[in-house]
C-alpha cells in the first residue's frame, strides 16, 4: 500500500504492485511444482497396493479350495465361475492395473490374471497389467 502526501491531502492508493503479484504467482508456481507429482505416484501406489491384496486373497481362497475340495478349481475352463459357485468368492475380482477379471493361462493384454497349476501340487497365480506383464507381489 503507497501513501501519498500532496498539498496536505493524505492520498492512500490501495492494492498490490505487480512486483508483489508476481512473487506471490511465482511462490504458487514452485508449490504446485512440489505438490502435483506426489499426487500422481499416490494413485499407482494405491493400484499396487490392491494388486498386492487381492493376489494374497485369492492365493489363500485358492488354496482353502484345493485343501476343501482335493482338487484345484478348474480356472482356465470356467474361469472364476467354479470359485464363485462354491462359495470361495463373492465376484469376480477385477484387477485395477488392467481393468480385467479375465483369467488366462499366458500374460497377454486384457487379460487380469494368470494362473498355472505346475502339477505337483503347486500353483503361480500373477496380475497383469494393461499391456500383458506379469505382475507378481
Amino acid at each position: 500500500m503507497n501513501t501519498i502526501t500532496t498539498n496536505n491531502k493524505t492520498i492512500i492508493r490501495r492494492g498490490f504492485t505487480l512486483i508483489e503479484i508476481l512473487i506471490v504467482v511465482v511462490i504458487l508456481g514452485i508449490l504446485a511444482a512440489v505438490v502435483v507429482p506426489q499426487f500422481t505416484n499416490a494413485a499407482d501406489d494405491a493400484n499396487d497396493a490392491a494388486v498386492r491384496t487381492q493376489l494374497q486373497t485369492l492365493r489363500g481362497q485358492i488354496e482353502l479350495y484345493r485343501a476343501q475340495q482335493s482338487s484345484s478349481p478348474d480356472l482356465l475352463g470356467t474361469g472364476w465361475t467354479d470359485m464363485i459357485d462354491n462359495d470361495y468368492l463373492m465376484s469376480a475380482p477385477s484387477n485395477p492395473l488392467a481393468s480385467s477379471s479375465t483369467i488366462a493361462g499366458a500374460a497377454a493384454a486384457n487379460v487380469g490374471w494368470v494362473w498355472r497349476d505346475k502339477g505337483n501340487g503347486t500353483f503361480s497365480l500373477y496380475a497383469c497389467d494393461a499391456a500383458g506383464a506379469e505382475y507378481s507381489e
